[in-house]
């Protein structure tokens, strides 16, 4: 397991280069060019910057989360042959600065949702939090209102162009059913994975957020059946899955090590945390801890050693605590305590199965 940070880039994070590599076991960061428009080729200068402040603190930049996906691919117009070739240009760029994973999501309009961004929890420190009821009767320009109470940072996996259109968007979305965006997904799969294998490179589908249809949109990366289907789509080891046990995990039918055993050759990156999911639906953020939250994270490390994982792995959203004023979800200190209950984990792991091995 190579374990990596999620990193928002200068003036635009809390956490700084040098913290990072202060985590034992970090060896990378996980990055993405915030300010560039879904659907836009990366402009390799600003490729070449991420490179050279990377190189210059000692963590590589193999993973990039995410190169986001155009709203034309995902609805299916005409014009998306013009934003996947676009696509195809920014992954050859991405292979010569030695990216070797490729994190994106094909969620329509809303790339996650929580209905509260700083949920007071026993201890008193905050996270996120989804009310399933209340997203169920919320307009969709609340939800906005509530997540961009922090202007002056980018939210993850958001982008800032959709945000004051959103009435454009569910107009184009309102007749793509979930078997119309599979199939777009399909062709899009279709067209860059084999760029992708050429260059080295290993895309790996995120799981929708919350892994459940809001405002009536399509989801199609739900669960175990979805993602099968999906790797079925194009045979071949550059059309992966990023497992995210959160994600997933906010539905307690989900398996996330029974998916992890099935899925082992096909996941180059893994996002590791917990949720606390209610008996109503709601679910929030909990530690990393398997106790404090509903997801077997002491069976999914187990499941990841039992396959020999070698491919990457970050601490998903963490709590705020002891003060620190970040991103929501994405401070320092929690994902790093994270961390080191993450190594601990598989340490006890590897131990074991050494053990076993010597037939003790």
């Amino acid at each position: 397991m190579r374990m990596v940070f999620r990193w928002y880039g200068e003036g635009n994070d809390t956490v700084t280069l040098k913290q990072i590599k202060q985590i034992p076991g970090v060896e990378g960061i996980v990055w993405a060019l915030h300010d560039v428009p879904a659907g836009e080729e990366w402009p390799m200068e600003k490729i070449l910057e991420y490179k050279r402040l990377s190189e210059q603190s000692g963590l590589h930049l193999e993973v990039v989360e995410s190169v986001n996906v155009h709203d034309d691919i995902k609805i299916g117009l005409p014009t998306r042959d013009l934003y996947i070739d676009n696509y195809k240009k920014t992954i050859v760029k991405l292979a010569t600065v030695g990216v070797k994973t490729i994190c994106y999501n094909f969620m329509p309009v809303f790339d996650w949702a929580r209905t509260d961004l700083y949920k007071e929890m026993e201890d008193g420190s905050t996270a996120l939090f989804m009310e399933k009821a209340k997203i169920e009767h919320m307009d969709p320009n609340e939800l906005v209102r509530s997540i961009a109470n922090n202007p002056d940072l980018t939210m993850p996996g958001w982008e800032p162009e959709r945000l004051g259109r959103l009435t454009e968007l569910f107009e184009a979305y309102k007749d793509v059913t979930e078997e119309k965006l599979r199939d777009n997904l399909r062709y899009f799969l279709e067209q860059v994975v084999p760029v992708a294998e050429e260059n080295g490179i290993k895309m790996a589908i995120h799981p929708d957020d919350p892994p459940y249809s809001i405002f009536g949109l399509p989801r199609i990366v739900k669960n175990r059946e979805d993602i099968r289907r999906i790797l079925d789509f194009v045979n071949s080891p550059s059309n992966g899955v990023t497992l995210c046990s959160g994600s997933l995990g906010a539905n307690p039918n989900n398996d996330i090590a029974a998916m992890v055993r099935e899925f082992k050759d096909r996941i180059p990156f893994a996002h590791l945390r917990n949720v606390k999911v209610y008996d109503n639906g709601d679910f929030i953020e909990s530690s990393h801890r398997t106790q404090d939250g509903s997801v077997d994270m002491t069976g999914v490390v187990q499941a990841y050693s039992e396959i020999g994982f070698t491919g990457y792995a970050r601490p998903d959203h963490g709590r705020h605590i002891w003060d620190e004023q970040c991103r929501p979800g994405y401070g320092l200190y929690d994902r790093a305590l994270g961390i080191m209950y993450l190594w601990g984990l598989w340490d006890a792991a590897e131990r074991a199965k050494q053990t076993k091995g010597q037939g003790a």
